[in-house]
């Protein structure tokens, strides 16, 4: 069993999660519950909770304020949120789990089956969210990676282009590194195409600003600024080549 505190300044909203836990996550053993940044310090010292389903906005501070308070425990976080685009952004650049208000009972078991097999939410994570999220006018930067060792935070403008390995995805950098992450190229393409990535290919996302040229022989590839040939799918050829004139 998962020890789980619910922290959210909203009677009603404690409840439904509680309700949908109880129902629906069996391994998830709620010990405490809290509705603010003080009493929700005080909760997590007694409990020392594993697992913890977090509102970011409680009535004396943030979820944020609470994570400084306490950055010295280990837990596993899931964020409860309303729809902010903004911070529904950050939580994706970031890697770290989140539900949006109303909550949907297929995700929420989704996310507790995910965390379950973390050790803990990574520091890193953690610190990429909050600077994410302090400016919401701010363009995002970096990226969170995880792979099967570890969370790497990386710069956007340093990857190259990204490569599908069946359910994982291999990042290529300017430094000439590479990362095997534990994701689909699917949810980079999705993630990373306001950042002028573009998928060219069923195995590749390509960063636009690498792109050195076209070549439309040998039906069409894409030659990068690192030496790298990268093959154009013939339904992407038109789009490309378009892309390209825009840069």
């Amino acid at each position: 069993m998962i020890r789980a505190i619910i922290i959210d300044d909203n009677k009603d909203a404690r409840n439904a999660i509680r309700a949908d836990i109880e129902q629906y996550c069996p391994q998830i053993n709620l010990v405490a519950e809290a509705d603010s940044v003080v009493n929700a310090a005080l909760t997590i010292q007694k409990t020392n909770p594993e697992l913890i389903f977090l509102d970011i906005d409680l009535g004396d501070g943030s979820g944020f304020d609470l994570l400084e308070i306490v950055k010295d425990k280990m837990f596993k976080l899931i964020f409860t949120t309303a729809s902010d685009a903004h911070a529904i952004k950050a939580f994706k650049y970031s890697a770290i789990d989140y539900l949006l208000k109303p909550i949907d009972t297929d995700e929420l078991i989704a996310a507790v089956e995910k965390v379950a097999k973390q050790s803990h939410t990574p520091a890193e994570s953690i610190k990429l969210l909050m600077e994410n999220t302090a400016k919401p006018n701010k363009p995002i930067h970096k990226l969170a990676l995880n792979t099967l060792e570890k969370i790497h935070v990386v710069n956007i403008n340093e990857i190259i282009r990204c490569e599908a390995d069946v359910n994982y995805t291999i990042f290529y950098f300017a430094d000439k590194t590479k990362l095997m992450v534990t994701k689909t190229l699917k949810e980079y393409e999705a993630l990373l195409a306001e950042k002028d990535f573009m998928r060219v290919h069923q195995s590749h996302l390509v960063n636009l600003s690498y792109v050195k040229e076209f070549v439309k022989s040998d039906g069409g590839y894409l030659v990068l600024k690192d030496g790298t040939q990268v093959p154009v799918s013939s339904r992407k050829r038109m789009l490309v080549i378009e892309a390209i004139n825009t840069l």
